[in-house]
């Protein structure tokens, strides 16, 4: 680590600074972000374009008491190398080093592990009546990425804020992206925002002389900043925010450490709610970045410093098939239209929207409005298929299920970046979707488990017409085929000693978990245990074939990457409990925690997702049920006994 850098132990060190060592600050810190992302991973564009605005921000406000929040988090790496964690980010995104968040475990000066975009506001608004309500004034500063303004709760938030005279300053980062270039009205009015100099001082001594005049002084103050306002929209379009109430400051270049210092010292002088906008550029001192059209390196996998190129990867991706399925889809069938929230590359989208420019809708990070605007486009006669990571589907639950499913309207969600997405940590993980999509009436939700499956599924999804479908997949490479040996109803059959014979377990493997689950069972197969592996294609509603199949087995064994609570074996449980199938059930998935960071291998080792972790449970179980029903015992007390023994040895694990 350099001299400067080196010297930073937190925010008070900028201070002692001054502008040839910051300078060299700045350098420095972009030299670590790029050495360090190259080899861990991680979001480099947004980071590259906020060194400057981050230092100037810790020599202005004094963090932690004044709280600075971070929206959306990945900007932060600038931030945790100033506030005494550089020397730590080599563990960047490693299992038990930095988080690629801010992360309340590692720092007093993060206030919130916000990776979840538009809601630092809210927080921001909160924070600021807390301190209200305690006799306490102190500013609550709130970075917010263009891109995040393009999300519904941070205008719920700033209406609330600039209904108060508390000191909220929202610094917009401005570079005009989140992954792709920033969509809607909103990008080209921040895009021709200015101030014009001497204006507001001009207008609050008019407002201060002519309030004093009894009558006449109200009225025509009203109408000269009706005039003032009006001319000045008609020169420069910029009223959005004050309309709302809020003082404007800027644009301010926000690669310059000086005028971003002027303006946070005005914003926080000025002590009520202030809109300061920086305009960035993305990747901003790395050419690779800068050049990178596509989204300025917005997050790498690892790269090469020295050139920028991504390492090489020749696997195939559960996003790729679907994204060429989606465009062929798109020549065969003109009532097939996308729609993204400012993922349309990462989601699989690209090529799509090459294809069909006009059929493809980038909605900006509003997943809610997606979902309803889906609605909408289905209710015209289209069928419209969203394309969304997992971890965010929670956001537009309230939309599938009242807009989408209730209206029983044809939309195709596919959600990417299903179960565990690893170093990301505890946000990205989509671990929820098959617990929360179990209880939406109509909707059907589908699981391949390797690449035909995936065309298969998909093809059969968009053909529904009387409700949701939803197609999931993770993110882990795609693998080799799954073949079925044969299907029964919806559930196809991967391996099993006879079709006519009776089994030990019956084990129902989830997605992409079969090819472990399938390998996993080889081992029980070693300990003496027959299995028969099943596959549900469709996994909400389950097919009522499962119930003949569980019939001919002493345990059903259901493999998931979801939490456990109210997800698929739960509901397999339950329909066997209706159907009055009387055999032990057990459920292996993800406990209900949030997950900490690491490789896609290391979360599922930490939550027993390995294959060596199926095998060894189902041994266990089978071993138990095995026992329990053994000649002469009293079979039911004996099952009770040895089920609750398991139980106990499996919460120790």
């Amino acid at each position: 680590m350099t001299r400067v850098l080196d010297g930073v132990g937190g925010p008070a060190d900028l201070r002692e600074l001054g502008p040839e060592d910051l300078a060299a600050l700045a350098t420095e810190i972009r030299d670590v972000l790029v050495q360090t992302v190259a080899r861990t991973g991680g979001h480099l564009g947004p980071n590259l374009g906020a060194v400057e605005l981050t230092i100037a921000l810790h020599r202005v406000f004094d963090s932690p008491t004044e709280p600075i929040l971070w929206d959306v988090g990945h900007q932060a790496y600038v931030h945790k190398m100033l506030t005494g964690r550089a020397g730590q980010m080599a563990s960047l995104r490693q299992a038990g080093g930095l988080s690629g968040y801010p992360s309340r475990e590692e720092s007093e000066h993060d206030w919130i592990e916000n990776s979840h975009a538009s809601t630092a506001l809210s927080y921001a608004d909160g924070l600021a009546k807390a301190h209200a309500v305690r006799g306490d004034r102190r500013p609550v500063v709130a970075v917010v990425g263009d891109g995040a303004l393009t999300g519904g709760m941070c205008w719920e938030a700033l209406n609330n804020i600039a209904a108060a005279d508390r000191p909220v300053i929202v610094v917009v980062n401005d570079n005009g992206r989140s992954y792709s270039p920033t969509a809607g009205g909103l990008a080209e009015h921040l895009a021709g925002l200015r101030l014009k100099p001497g204006y507001e001082k001009v207008l609050g001594h008019v407002k201060g002389t002519l309030g004093r005049t009894p009558v006449v002084g109200p009225p025509l103050y009203d109408a000269l900043h009706g005039v003032k306002r009006g001319l000045k929209d008609m020169l420069q379009p910029q009223g959005m925010f004050e309309d709302l109430g809020l003082k404007y400051f800027g644009p301010i270049d926000g690669h310059d450490i000086a005028a971003l210092e002027t303006a946070f010292r005005l914003a926080r002088g000025f002590d009520g709610p202030v809109i300061v906008h920086c305009a960035t550029r993305k990747g901003y001192g790395y050419p690779p970045a800068e050049n990178d059209e596509a989204d300025q390196m917005h997050q790498s996998r690892g790269f090469d410093p020295a050139t920028g190129l991504a390492r090489a990867s020749s696997a195939l991706t559960w996003t790729s098939v679907f994204g060429r399925e989606l465009a062929e889809l798109g020549e065969r069938r003109d009532d097939i239209v996308a729609i993204t929230a400012a993922m349309c590359e990462p989601t699989g989208l690209g090529e799509f929207g090459r294809r069909f420019p006009e059929r493809c809708y980038d909605v900006g990070i509003a997943e809610q409005h997606a979902m309803t605007s889906a609605a909408g486009l289905a209710a015209g006669g289209l069928h419209p298929v969203v394309a969304i990571y997992a971890t965010f589907l929670n956001r537009a639950f309230d939309q599938l299920l009242m807009d989408v499913a209730l209206h029983r309207l044809p939309v195709t969600v596919v959600l990417d970046r299903a179960g565990v997405t690893g170093e990301d940590g505890p946000s990205h993980n989509g671990m929820w979707d098959l617990a929360l999509l179990g209880m939406v009436p109509g909707l059907r939700l589908a699981a391949p488990r390797d690449a035909a499956t995936l065309r298969e599924l998909f093809a059969e999804a968009v053909d529904v017409c009387d409700g949701p479908t939803v197609l999931r997949f993770p993110k882990t490479p795609l693998g080799g085929p799954v073949p079925a040996s044969r299907r029964v109803g919806e559930v196809d059959v991967l391996s099993e000693p006879d079709p006519a014979a009776p089994v030990d377990v019956l084990v129902v493997a989830v997605g992409a978990l079969a090819a472990d689950t399938l390998e996993a069972c080889a081992a029980v197969r070693r300990a003496g245990y027959t299995t028969r592996v099943v596959a549900p294609r469709w996994v909400t509603p389950l097919d009522p074939a499962l119930v003949e199949l569980a019939r001919g087995a002493a345990l059903v064994v259901t493999v998931e990457d979801g939490v456990v609570v109210g997800g698929v074996g739960s509901r397999v449980a339950q329909m066997l409990r209706d159907a009055g199938v009387d055999v032990a059930t057990r459920e292996i998935g993800i406990p209900v925690r949030f997950l900490q960071h690491g490789t896609v291998a290391q979360v599922r080792a930490a939550v027993g997702l390995t294959v060596q972790d199926i095998g060894r449970r189902i041994v266990e179980w089978a071993a138990l049920v095995s026992r329990a029903t053994a000649p002469g015992d009293d079979a039911d007390v004996s099952a009770g006994r040895a089920m609750g023994g398991a139980d106990r040895r499996l919460a120790g694990d």
